[in-house]
């Protein structure tokens, strides 16, 4: 099994945890890392894009031209997709770009961009996380006792709302709780710095 030491905010090691081998030393698998990707991107779009048809375009009731005798083609409106100002043909409408993969391989996904993190040696794992009042000033020496100067994703067993608030307004810092722990938000980051408990909440869940 894995081990990683724990720090406290301060930067200082006050012990070990050992990480479960089924979600944080598994080959990670690329592919399904790739699939998780691109389905939570895809869930991201907002797909409000919208052109007008033909029956959409205000204005061409009148046949332009009699039918026959004047030696041009044949219309019956100027809202037809072939005149300037008509109507556009298969055009964009809105629709939802969302699709869901399997259970199985969502997990798997998520063990597969934890067990990565744990192979590049970017997980710190913290004793406790807290915060006597949302204070960006005190987040900000954490991130310099960890020695974190990247992108970092903080994971908390539950949602701290001084925690979030004192992270608000630092680029690159993102916190989330174990039960929103996401691929997207694994890949996208350099560091993944989770508490102990929230190691052992995603451990009970994904193991």
């Amino acid at each position: 099994m894995p081990k990683v030491s724990v720090l406290n905010q301060t930067g200082a090691s006050v012990g070990e945890v050992e990480l479960s081998e089924s979600v944080f030393g598994i080959e990670p698998n690329e592919a399904v890392l790739f699939e998780a990707i691109i389905s939570q991107r895809a869930s991201l779009r907002q797909g409000n894009h919208k052109t007008k048809q033909r029956g959409e375009v205000a204005g061409g009731g009148r046949k332009p031209w009699r039918q026959k005798g004047t030696g041009r083609a044949r219309q019956g409106s100027t809202r037809s997709p072939q005149w300037r100002g008509g109507g556009t043909v298969f055009g964009p409408v809105p629709r939802s770009y969302s699709y869901k993969l399997p259970r199985k391989v969502r997990r798997l996904a998520l063990r597969s961009a934890l067990s990565a993190k744990v192979r590049e040696e970017s997980l710190v794992v913290l004793d406790a996380l807290t915060f006597d009042a949302p204070k960006t000033k005190a987040f900000v020496q954490v991130l310099k006792d960890l020695s974190v100067d990247k992108k970092a994703l903080f994971v908390t067993a539950e949602l701290d709302e001084n925690v979030a608030l004192s992270a608000r307004n630092i680029p690159g810092v993102t916190v989330v709780s174990a039960n929103g722990i996401n691929v997207l938000d694994l890949v996208g980051h350099d560091k993944l710095v989770m508490t102990k408990s929230a190691v052992e909440k995603v451990q009970e869940v994904l193991g």
